[in-house]
Order: structure tokens, then sequence, then C-alpha cells
């Protein structure tokens, strides 16, 4: 198994998918300190608690060590001015692994093509989240016990929302996989997956109805409404709770169906869902200690085949 860069969902086929939910399976069950000596920079321009708190500590359990900044766009030499491929260049020195987080699109590319060090890519912009897509399939996969005819709702934000976008792509992977894009008209996927879907023959519809389907599916991803992507805090509103989960609804769903969320969530999931056989979201939390685990041992080539 050999894994440079982490990217983009795009440069995951199934076998290698199927290797790396081997291995997080594994280190769920025994201690692994196979990178003592090895130091992981996680280095975000954007504001994060859990991805930043869940690569380290996967650090930390595979016997490595942290630097870390939280956000490095107002509180590291970016905000002197210094590109983000200088500072790269300048971490090389001192990480073997560059976790970035970046608010520009394509960011983690541009820190590819210069880097010595393998970049792992935890979240762009508006792009991509590859490591929350893995983390997302392989929750499914545990949950579920399969992929392959999975039928999915993915709803809200889903202009903005790069959790949706890298997770979409995933499941473009696996056959008889049915897709609903649950959001108003404003917030609709964006062409460039459905392309990539049509490409790999995998159905989808698009909805702005979330109950005309709650009984179909047998997985509900929520997302927020993403007020930081706004222009403003009027549109905003205009969205906010346009799609909420209740016990309700969440009890029309089909028994042994399941409720996703990236986190943080604001409103479109009550608390009162958190005690229901459905609710998943806080098991994704401790999945994705785990595939991160297995994504720093591949990309570190700690890996025995």
């Amino acid at each position: 198994m050999k894994l440079k860069h982490v990217l983009e969902s795009q440069q995951f086929d199934q076998k290698l998918l199927s290797q790396i939910f081997s291995l997080a399976d594994k280190l769920e069950k025994k201690t692994d300190q196979s990178m003592k000596g090895k130091i992981m920079a996680s280095l975000f321009y954007e504001p994060s608690t859990r991805t930043r708190f869940s690569f380290e500590s996967a650090m930390l359990r595979l016997g490595g060590s942290v630097i870390t900044t939280e956000n490095a766009r107002e509180f590291s030499s970016a905000a002197k001015g210094e590109t983000l491929e200088d500072s790269i260049r300048v971490i090389n020195n001192y990480a073997d692994i560059i976790v970035l987080r970046h608010y520009e699109k394509g960011a983690s590319e541009r820190a590819a093509l210069i880097s010595k060090v393998p970049i792992i890519n935890a979240g762009d912009g508006t792009g991509q989240h590859p490591t929350q897509a893995l983390l997302d399939l392989y929750t499914i996969k545990r949950e579920l016990g399969k992929i392959v005819g999975v039928k999915i709702a993915l709803v809200g934000d889903l202009k903005h929302g790069r959790t949706i976008r890298s997770l979409a792509y995933l499941l473009g992977k696996y056959e008889k996989v049915k897709i609903y894009f649950v959001s108003p008209l404003e917030l609709k996927v964006g062409d460039d997956i459905k392309e990539h879907l049509d490409k790999h023959h995998i159905a989808y519809e698009e909805i702005e109805d979330l109950e005309s389907i709650i009984n179909k599916i047998d997985v509900l991803y929520q997302t927020r409404i993403q007020k930081e992507r706004f222009t403003s805090e009027q549109e905003y509103k205009k969205f906010k709770g346009c799609y909420q989960i209740d016990v309700k609804l969440a009890k029309r769903m089909r028994p042994n169906a399941i409720i996703m969320h990236p986190l943080p969530r604001v409103d479109e999931i009550l608390e009162e869902v958190d005690a229901l056989p459905q609710a998943a979201y806080f098991k994704q939390a401790r999945y994705g200690l785990l595939i991160r685990m297995a994504l720093l041992k591949l990309v570190s080539r700690k890996v025995t085949d």
C-alpha cells in the first residue's frame, strides 16, 4: 500500500479503500507505536476543533509527536505576507507529515507540488475534505455492513459543503448506490459532481423535499448551513433552519437506517434525536480517529503488508 499525499477523494479506488478500512479495523484492536520519532505539523489556516484534535490524537496514539497552530491565517507568518508555498518549504525542515487546512480551494495541491514530506488535505475552502469522506464511508460500512446498494440523502448546503463533495466522489466508486441531493435550489450541488456521477453510472436525484424520501433511504447525511460561506447575514438567515431533523422525522426512517453529520451542528439535528438508534454522528468521530491513524501510517510507509 503506497500513498504519497492525501489530496482528494478521486485518488482512491475500491482496492485502496478496502485496505485503509482493514487497517483501521486492526488499529481499533491493538496498540501501535510505529510513528515514534516522527513529527506531524497541523497547519490550520481556518479554525477547527474536531479535525485538528482528531489528527493530533491519531498521531499521539501512534507514538508520534505534534507541532500545531490553530489559525495560521492570523497567528503565523501568513499574517506578515508569507506565501503558503514558503511556509510549506520552511515546515518541511521541522516535520515528517503536514496536515493542512486552508481557506482557498486547491491549496493542498499547491502545497504538495513543492513539499518533500506528505501533505494531507484537512479541508480546502469549498473544495474537498477527503479524510472526512473516508471516515464517512467507513462509518457507513461499519454501521450498515455494506456500501454497495446504499441509498443516501445528502442534505443541506450542497453548494458550499466540501464534505458532501468528497463523499459523493467516493460513493461514485460503488455499484447500485443511489444519491438524493436534498437542498434549496440556490444551494444545489455543483455540476462537476453530477458529471462525475453520470460518468460512473451512479443514480441520483435532486429534490427539495426531504420528507418525501425519508422512508426510502439507508443514510441521512445532514449538513449545516455554513454561515461563513455566505456574503451577508441576510442571505444566511434565508436558508438557516431549512432542514431540521427531530424525533418525529427520524422515527419515519427505516429501522436500520442511520443519521450522520460531519459536525459541528447548529440546529439542524435536535438534541432529542441523539438517543435514537439511528443517531450515528458521534460514532463518526471515533471512526475518524481510526481512519486518520491508518492514513498517517500509510503516508509514512509504516504499514507492513
